[in-house]
């Protein structure tokens, strides 16, 4: 009954199967099954309205930087007379203030300048991979004809009131299509990436950054070492001395690790497909991240067994885990999976030590960004949601939306750092989404 003003009245208004209740108009509309011309009113319709009507006003909020801090009490000059009176540590304070920081990070939109090509800043943006220094972005954008082409962002004009940067495409690689979000690992010098194409097995290849013409324009695209691995789900470079010439790729139920220079391969069986990886640097420890919710640790030296008896260290999450980090001291792996639940776990006791909520996750294979010395983390939810914790409690910091509409193919790319450009790089976040790229800046 339309004129009843109790459900008005009520917090909770009663559910009815198959009708939806109008809070606005104040009566009850019946949900069709699918999409219909005449009456498009449906489950999906009105959750996507109600989630764009909390992403503007969410933005509206961020322009009128209606923020509050994101503990009580917590101020600069606080921190500072702390820190004077000798009651905050050194470690603790810079913690803080970035904490302070990250919660008045404003949105600016990059200018792309591109000289090697005509149409920067036309194609959707894939991912973004920053190297170890954070001095370069490795991107990857959709082209028109299908596949993808590769690039390199030049960081140097961040620090400038232009706010420009630099983007250097190699268009010997857009006839390539990247599988997943999760197959790319960067080190100083090069780029390992997996690439798939649609007609043929997938392939493991080495882009180093000379192919780029940011860095060396007589390069020619011979320079490209490329490995034939099928079904292959993610992929992880080896950084530790003892087996600094080694990838791993995470296939179909089996991890195959490969020496570049001799090209000698393991295989080592597992029960579900290998969706995250990421190998230690202390140790030549390999961790990976199953389907089924498993993770496990393999020590590379030893040779192929067959069974289940070469797994050092498991335990399990209740969904798919989609990607896995380490903390530095190695003795904390950080892990999510497509409940949308992110765990931190301690691998001396394989106990899980803290939960980071709020994160949103289906189906995707998402990836988590760790700074230890900032002490963040941050993630990208399916909702295109981009959220940052503290690493030391867990608490939820920020929430930013997107600058574009929620959908399936425009969820972010986002890179965090404090030193971005380098050693004298500025602070912030960038994200990159559909054709555009923001810079997220410290106040």
């Amino acid at each position: 009954n339309p004129s009843s003003s109790s459900l008005t009245q009520n917090s909770v208004v009663p559910e009815l199967p198959g009708f939806y209740y109008d809070s606005e108009k104040n009566r009850y509309f019946r949900l069709l099954p699918g999409h219909n011309n005449y009456n498009p009113l449906t489950k999906e319709s009105i959750q996507y309205k109600a989630m764009e009507c909390k992403r503007l006003r969410l933005l509206e909020e961020e322009e009128k930087q209606k923020k509050k801090t994101t503990r009580a009490g917590l101020n600069s000059s606080m921190l500072l007379q702390k820190r004077q009176l000798g009651l905050l540590s050194s470690t603790s304070y810079c913690r803080l203030v970035h904490e302070l920081k990250v919660n008045c990070m404003q949105r600016r939109k990059i200018e792309i300048h591109s000289p090697d090509s005509s149409v920067a800043g036309t194609n959707n943006f894939k991912i973004i991979v920053a190297d170890v220094a954070c001095e370069r972005i490795f991107t990857v954008n959709d082209v028109e004809h299908g596949g993808c082409k590769y690039g390199i962002i030049n960081l140097s004009g961040l620090g400038k009131e232009s706010l420009t940067v630099e983007m250097y495409d190699n268009l010997y690689f857009t006839n390539r299509k990247v599988l997943e979000k999760s197959l790319f690992s960067l080190t100083h010098f090069s780029k390992l990436c997996l690439m798939g194409i649609a007609e043929t097995p997938g392939c493991a290849s080495l882009l180093p950054a000379s192919l780029f013409s940011s860095t060396n324009p007589g390069d020619r695209p011979g320079m490209l070492c490329s490995f034939k691995i099928s079904t292959a789900w993610s992929c992880a470079w080896c950084l530790n001395p003892q087996a600094d010439n080694c990838f791993s790729t995470g296939l179909t139920r089996r991890v195959l690790v490969t020496n570049v220079v001799t090209g000698h391969r393991q295989t080592f069986g597992t029960s579900s497909d290998v969706l995250a990886q990421q190998f230690a640097t202390q140790t030549p420890m390999l961790y990976n991240g199953c389907r089924s919710g498993e993770i496990f640790s393999i020590d590379v030296r030893q040779r192929n067994r067959k069974g289940q008896s070469w797994k050092a260290i498991r335990f399990f999450h209740d969904s798919a885990v989609t990607s896995i980090r380490l903390l530095e001291d190695e003795h904390y792996l950080m892990a999510a999976d497509m409940a949308g639940k992110i765990k931190l776990w301690d691998l001396r006791t394989a106990k899980c030590v803290k939960q980071y909520k709020g994160h949103h996750n289906e189906y995707a294979i998402l990836p988590l960004h760790v700074n230890e010395e900032e002490g963040l983390l941050t993630a990208v939810g399916q909702d295109c949601y981009t959220r940052i914790w503290s690493l030391q409690d867990a608490h939820l910091l920020r929430t930013i939306p997107s600058p574009h509409p929620s959908s399936k193919d425009a969820i972010p790319s986002v890179v965090f750092s404090s030193r971005l450009g380098g050693s004298r790089g500025v602070p912030g976040l960038l994200m990159a989404v559909k054709q555009d790229l923001y810079h997220f800046s410290y106040n």
